[in-house]
């Protein structure tokens, strides 16, 4: 008797440093802030007490911006500073 296949319902992946880099790691942290020209410093805190609560999906990416960026009133938008961020990602070459 053959077993019936189970169709496939989930497929779960990482794929930064994989087929893209790593947008969001401290160099591209490092090039967004001296953009927007925040204090590297205290964002690289802000993020680093941050992040794994939003990885671990216990924090929204809209918080995750309020506690490390809006925290405090800025001369862009949250619109701009996402384009900024998301630009970070770029597929590796082949």
């Amino acid at each position: 008797m053959m077993k019936r296949a189970i169709p496939i319902t989930a497929l779960f992946l990482d794929i930064g440093g994989v087929l893209l880099n790593n947008g969001w790691d401290h160099q591209a942290r490092r090039r967004v802030a001296a953009h927007f020209k925040l204090e590297w410093a205290e964002m690289e805190e802000r993020h680093r007490l941050t992040f794994e609560t939003h990885e671990e999906g216990k924090l929204t990416f809209e918080e995750y911006l309020g506690r490390v960026v809006f925290y405090q009133k800025r001369p862009f938008t949250r619109a701009e500073f996402r384009r900024s961020m998301c630009a970070q990602s770029k597929p590796y070459p082949r």
